[in-house]
């Protein structure tokens, strides 16, 4: 890769880092605000009173002329509140079309089974965007893929762990459309001056400059798997190295999102 490639791609990197940390910063004052309210009960919590926390905190964001939210709020640890055993604060916004059928959508409460007896209950502790910043304690960028909980799209989740004391007792998230993000960073991707794919741990696209690899395709390189293995532990301020694939390609992470930009070798 030669350097006027590497600036570009750094160009890149600092794109998609800015598209994400933006959202990102907005789930962390949500944590934080979420974690002195329950600082302030002494971690006894009604699911009412949740509610009309996050719900002031989610609206707002839904309001913003140019958000990029479609969804948005915080899952509960199970056990956790004082009246229920599992819980979803969530809120749809007025972009979300999830469950509207021809009616214009409104900003909506997500009306989800929460009876663990109930044959539609889903166990949202098994889900990646729960499991994984639980396990981490750090933020994580789930998907692309169809949730058919929120959108019925292609969707990213971005979610950050909620503390009491030491306990993890939920996460705050956010849904994004793929297309919004495509919207936002394929203009300043194709502008590098060499073709790009960003895809996540699993090598999945989320998108390309390159028209013929589709979301949630599969990126299938010699070599990506193992250049993917572990990256993803990147800090928030560190890329690592790039690593060159025996083709060519090279394979650079974007700090602090689990994602990474694929950049295909300049034609000769």
């Amino acid at each position: 890769m030669n350097a006027l490639t590497r600036t570009s791609i750094a160009d890149g990197i600092a794109a998609v880092g800015e598209h994400f940390n933006s959202v990102f910063l907005r789930l962390e004052h949500w944590r934080d605000a979420t974690q002195d309210f329950l600082e302030s009960r002494g971690g006894e919590v009604t699911r009412a009173e949740l509610d009309a926390l996050v719900e002031g905190l989610v609206l707002r964001e839904f309001a913003s002329e140019h958000g990029c939210v479609i969804g948005a709020g915080f899952v509960a640890a199970p056990g956790f509140l004082r009246d229920a055993e599992w819980h979803l604060a969530w809120w749809l916004g007025d972009r979300n079309t999830f469950g509207v059928g021809a009616a214009a959508p409104g900003v909506r409460r997500l009306d989800a089974v929460e009876d663990s007896a109930e044959e539609n209950f889903r166990d949202y502790t098994t889900l990646e965007w729960w499991r994984v910043p639980v396990t981490t304690g750090a933020r994580h960028i789930t998907g692309p893929y169809v949730d058919y909980l929120c959108t019925d799209d292609y969707t990213l989740t971005l979610t950050v762990p909620v503390r009491h004391g030491r306990a993890v007792v939920g996460v705050v998230g956010a849904d994004l459309y793929v297309e919004d993000v495509e919207r936002a960073l394929l203009p300043r991707l194709a502008a590098l001056g060499t073709p790009v794919t960003l895809v996540n741990a699993s090598g999945r696209v989320l998108l390309s400059t390159d028209v013929h690899l589709a979301t949630g395709a599969l990126l299938r390189l010699d070599g990506l798997a193992g250049a993917l293995r572990g990256g993803e532990d990147t800090g928030p301020a560190d890329t690592g190295p790039a690593v060159r694939l025996g083709d060519g390609h090279e394979v650079v992470w974007c700090p602090g999102t689990g994602l990474a930009l694929v950049a295909r070798p300049a034609q000769r």
